[in-house]
């Protein structure tokens, strides 16, 4: 029961950013061009007209080259994350950690491992270690699809930071919680069953391509879905997880890549100016060392 708790605590860490999304609204900004009046009080009542038609044509043509350098260097958009959004995945992980302890839930992950591993050759069969691809096969497809000229939401950077960003919050939760849970995998290889890292990349990786192509066609984030969903089978086939460890890890990865979608552009707008990029220059990418994750950050002035 301590364990369900843990997990649950979790989830709430996870509900209230995701939370605070869903009630943000969309800023909207307006540009306005002034005219100088000291300019034309001191011009005759004959030069006024001349004088305010070649400053209107002038503004013109400079909010014209604005608004080209706009669509190559805005800061992307923070959209809120919608209730529906939220809830399905914040609901997988709450399955998964109420598995934990309940017994019903419980028996259900005996029938499926009963099912998929135990009455397969006897317990004897040979895992697939496809599994250990296909959890990336969605995000490699955005990068390919780009590269064919199939254009995503996002350039290279814009895409590459928010993969990154995605992985590092997913990952960073399933570390934690895999050794608050204590849960010992169908295997008994070792305690950190629960949840699915695994299940989680997958599906960081299938919402990293919905999210992408979404605008397009739904059936990019289908296939993505598809993929990723075989990937969490593939991990209880090789009796290398439980049915309530593939659903937490799925509403991880699910969860954590709407959150990055959200904070990522709120983070760019830092150091982004409205229309134009600021003289200095920010990198932020993911870090791995010794164990630990981490941002890093370079900014040159």
């Amino acid at each position: 029961m301590l364990r369900t708790l843990l997990c649950l605590f979790v989830t709430v860490g996870l509900i209230c950013p995701a939370a605070s999304v869903w009630a943000q609204q969309k800023d909207l900004s307006s540009t306005s061009v002034q005219i100088d009046s000291t300019l034309i009080e001191r011009s005759s009542s004959s030069l006024v007209n001349n004088s305010v038609s070649h400053l209107i044509s002038d503004t013109s043509l400079n909010v014209a080259g604005d608004s080209a350098k706009t669509i190559t260097k805005a800061p992307i958009v923070s959209k809120p994350i919608s209730l529906k959004a939220v809830l399905i995945p914040t609901a997988m992980i709450g399955y998964g950690a109420f598995a934990l302890s309940n017994k019903e839930l419980k028996s259900v992950n005996l029938a499926v491992r009963k099912g998929l591993w135990e009455d397969r050759n006897n317990g004897n069969g040979k895992p697939l270690h496809i599994d250990n691809f296909s959890l990336m096969a969605p995000a490699v497809a955005v990068y390919v699809l780009n590269a064919a000229g199939v254009k995503g939401k996002n350039n290279f950077i814009d895409r590459s930071l928010l993969y990154g960003m995605s992985n590092l919050i997913g990952t960073g939760i399933v570390s934690s919680v895999k050794r608050l849970s204590d849960e010992i995998r169908p295997d008994s290889s070792n305690y950190l069953s629960f949840p699915s890292g695994h299940t989680t990349r997958a599906f960081i990786a299938a919402e990293f391509m919905r999210q992408e192509y979404k605008h397009l066609s739904p059936w990019y984030g289908i296939a993505g879905y598809a993929v990723a969903a075989g990937t969490g089978f593939l991990r209880m086939y090789n009796n290398k997880h439980w049915l309530n460890d593939v659903i937490a890890g799925a509403g991880v990865g699910i969860l954590s890549t709407r959150i990055s979608y959200w904070l990522y552009p709120k983070m760019k707008n830092l150091f982004v100016k409205e229309g134009k990029e600021k003289s200095s220059h920010t990198m932020i990418m993911p870090t791995y060392q010794n164990g630990a994750i981490g941002l890093g950050m370079v900014h040159s002035f």
